[in-house]
């Protein structure tokens, strides 16, 4: 059909499916992205007043020293939950309270409390110096862990992904220090190697935790 001035007569139905689609398909893209696993949790948190996010802040470093404390029989060293905490923390929290959380715990440590891995301080740092890439990695990692989950909005490939990248940064760093200390191929054969299976089934870990705390802070979950 159509209009006496010749133009076409578009059908009342296309109106619908061309004008007013668009606009949903982004809200539905929106809702699609708040009701991702973890996301809800990092934005509710990211939302809230200055006393949850420092009380939040506060418990994650709490979390890392406790974490810190427990030694997991592995092969083929033993394996400590340490880096599975930051990344979880990085995690849950986002990119800056993730980061602020572990600096937390590192000032802890400066001030002489016993949260480092074997109850230590900053003085172990005095006797074994090899650790304190690892620790400076440990802000690294949280922040990036963070960044990329927000940025993939909680979806399952993101997180698992921002747990890969937050633990190659701690080993970067880590290892970059050792190397530093006692040359690279000494600093892979112990600073890296012995690590990688251990350090992957806590990546693993890291997202099924994230996950699964993202799930109950969905809408309607409890």
């Amino acid at each position: 059909m159509f209009l006496s001035a010749g133009k076409p007569l578009r059908p009342a139905g296309r109106d619908v499916a061309i004008g007013k689609a668009a606009p949903h398909a982004g809200k539905d893209r929106d809702l699609s992205t708040l009701n991702q696993p973890s996301t809800a949790f990092t934005r509710s948190l990211a939302s809230s007043n200055r006393a949850v996010k420092v009380t939040a802040v506060v418990f994650g470093s709490l979390l890392i020293a406790a974490a810190s404390q427990i030694e997991v029989p592995f092969f083929p060293v033993p394996m400590t939950m340490q880096t599975f905490a930051v990344l979880l923390v990085g995690l849950l929290f986002g990119a800056r309270l993730g980061a602020a959380a572990v600096l937390v715990y590192l000032g802890e440590a400066a001030i002489g409390l016993p949260v480092l891995s074997g109850a230590g301080n900053i003085a172990t740092l005095l006797v074994k110096p090899s650790t304190a890439g690892y620790l400076v990695g440990f802000v690294g990692a949280a922040f990036v862990a963070g960044l990329i989950a927000e940025r993939t909005a909680g979806r399952l490939w993101g997180t698992f992904a921002a747990a890969v990248a937050g633990e190659a940064v701690l080993m970067a760093l880590g290892v970059a220090f050792l190397a530093w200390l006692i040359g690279a191929d000494n600093a892979v054969a112990y600073g890296f190697l012995p690590f990688v299976l251990g350090d992957a089934l806590k990546i693993v870990l890291a997202v099924a935790v994230a996950r699964g705390v993202g799930r109950l802070s969905l809408p309607g979950a409890l």
